[in-house]
């Protein structure tokens, strides 16, 4: 892999300190950021390649920490629906008729629209995951990605734990380590209790991590009471699914017993703003969460109750959210947001030494164009990217140092290949 110098851009590092570098170097070798800081006599000819960045911003890519990939299928489809009505009654009897060919070229069509926003990796739960895996591995984006379970089938002859089993030992790891697999139970109302138990000592022995959807509405809250006894959050404990290694999705109506077990079982949490917006779920407490030392990341949801996967969008509607519904502007600041959309997702999907820009770490790096009106006067260049900022000015994207569009090309991928092969399986799908 070729050595790289960046040269000139502001670096916003999203280092524990916030930290802005005006003017800033940043070397890569073998995958790595070997160097930050400002240039000095030599620095150049120590690279095979330097890049000039003035005009430029450099930060960390985003992490969508909870999507469905597959489901860009289903883009601007069913819209203006309740949650259940749009999953039980829309949804559900679409993905009866899904062909792997079809979730391939849907996740290749997810996967470019989320480099081209400045996304660097993800986690997916859905079906046909190998061949996510393939598409994933296809482009060289990270992953972390779980075949979702679901059902009241309690034996491990369940066709959707063969396959997530399957998933783990083909994919775990590979691809220089940029996929990781998880178990992924889609949520307490959609599983059984003994169903739930058994992914739960499943992940024990696999020793990785699970992603489910938790306590995304009031009236997923209130089934649970009257079927369970318990909240979403407290069934879930009780089968053994929480720990440092959960990722819970959404996490909207939760009480105040179930933000404890949250803190006190370490539980990764992931705020999906957008979708909670447009499915009419509520607002997630983020504040609250942030406040107990949480780890709160953010994801888009699939582009079937977003529509989109633009994580710069989220971060904005994150922050906005929780000033309104708080009526305090001071609720989540640009740094928070960022390590949110950074740092937060990477620690929950368990990509280790990756979201900062620090020695160190893996080169998961965009590059925005901010010479553009909306950027300007420069007072404060992250509040710039955060609320004023658009995610079409992502010019370049490396991931672990290889470049994986440039100046808005994608080296990867054949965008006009996907974009053929996405409409045609949307007219097979809805004839």
């Amino acid at each position: 892999m070729m050595s790289l110098l960046l040269k000139g851009a502001y670096i916003i590092t999203g280092d524990e300190k916030g930290t802005v570098i005006d003017d800033g170097y940043i070397g890569i070798r073998e995958s790595i950021i070997d160097y930050i800081g400002i240039g000095y006599e030599g620095i150049c000819d120590r690279y095979e390649r330097v890049w000039n960045l003035k005009n430029k911003v450099v930060m960390p890519g985003f992490v969508n920490a909870h999507n469905h990939s597959a489901m860009t299928v289903f883009r601007n489809y069913a819209d203006d629906l309740k949650l259940m009505d749009w999953l039980f009654n829309t949804i559900f009897p679409l993905e009866d008729k899904i062909t792997a060919k079809d979730a391939y070229w849907a996740t290749q069509l997810a996967i470019m629209e989320m480099i081209k926003t400045g996304t660097t990796a993800f986690c997916d739960m859905y079906m046909y995951m190998e061949e996510t895996a393939i598409a994933v591995s296809e482009v060289g984006i990270k992953a972390a990605l779980g075949r979702g379970l679901q059902g009241d089938i309690d034996t491990k002859d369940d066709f959707r734990l063969k396959e997530s089993i399957n998933l783990y030992r083909n994919f775990h790891g590979s691809n220089k380590g940029r996929i990781r697999v998880n178990l992924a139970p889609h949520s307490v109302y959609t599983c059984t209790m003994t169903y739930l138990e058994m992914v739960a000592k499943l992940a024990w022995d696999l020793n990785c991590e699970v992603q489910i959807h938790l306590s995304e509405t009031d009236d997923e809250v209130r089934k649970s009471v009257a079927q369970h006894k318990m909240t979403p959050t407290k069934a879930a404990d009780k089968a053994g699914l929480l720990n440092s290694k959960t990722i819970a999705a959404h996490c909207v109506a939760v009480n105040d017993n179930d933000l404890e077990i949250l803190v006190n079982k370490k539980v990764n949490v992931v705020h999906n703003p957008s979708s909670n917006m447009k499915l009419g779920s509520g607002i997630a407490p983020i504040k609250r969460m942030i406040d107990k030392r949480i780890n709160v990341a953010l994801g888009t949801d699939g582009a079937s109750s977003n529509n989109g996967l633009d994580m710069l969008t989220e971060m904005r509607n994150a922050s906005y959210l929780q000033k309104v519904v708080l009526k305090d502007p001071t609720a989540i600041n640009v740094d928070q947001v960022i390590a949110m959309a950074t740092s937060n997702g990477a620690k929950a999907l368990g990509f280790k030494n990756t979201g900062k820009i620090v020695t160190g770490y893996s080169a998961d790096i965009i590059v925005i164009d901010i010479e553009k009106p909306w950027y300007y006067p420069r007072h404060n260049i992250k509040s710039s990217i955060v609320y004023s900022g658009c995610s079409k000015d992502v010019e370049t994207v490396l991931i672990d140092g290889e470049i994986i569009m440039e100046k808005g090309q994608m080296l990867t991928i054949d965008e006009e290949k996907v974009l053929y092969e996405i409409q045609r399986a949307a007219d097979d799908l809805f004839l």
